[in-house]
């Protein structure tokens, strides 16, 4: 397996990555070249991909900011593709994800995971990450009010 860095448009990647997020959200996704460039061309994106034999198996994304606290990451969309969970993919892309974080000097780096999601919630404590007790609020923009 091979972790690496999208840092350049490549045609039919957003094909491979649409394919994975959808087993990752049951939302409708439109997930185009344009994302794609967009998502790359982001100076506060990091798209890391996992390969097998030259085959998308698996992703996440890093999204950095700054606060008045300091440097700040979040791990988002992370996702392996069904036919290869199970052989370690997840916890060598979220190793990645942890020794880039350090390489760029962010000390803090967060992470959430819907409670479904059994083997990730499993996961991420045996990589240190700790459970916080916060509430989460979200809103989304894109729906009708009532």
């Amino acid at each position: 397996m091979k972790i690496t860095e999208i840092d350049e448009f490549h045609p039919g990647l957003s094909e491979s990555i649409h394919r994975l997020l959808l087993q990752l959200t049951e939302k409708q996704l439109d997930f185009s070249d344009d994302m794609l460039r967009l998502v790359i061309e982001s100076p506060n994106s990091h798209l890391l991909v996992a390969t097998e034999d030259d085959e998308l198996v698996g992703m996440l994304t890093i999204a950095t900011y700054i606060t008045p606290i300091g440097k700040k990451a979040w791990i988002e969309d992370v996702v392996v593709d069904e036919i290869h969970r199970g052989k370690g993919f997840a916890k060598e892309l979220i190793s990645y994800a942890i020794d880039w974080a350090r390489r760029h000097d962010i000390p803090i780096l967060m992470l959430t995971s819907n409670p479904k999601r059994v083997a990730a919630n499993q996961l991420y404590p045996k990589m240190l990450f700790q459970r916080r007790e916060t509430n989460v609020y979200r809103m989304d923009l894109t729906e009708e009010k009532e």
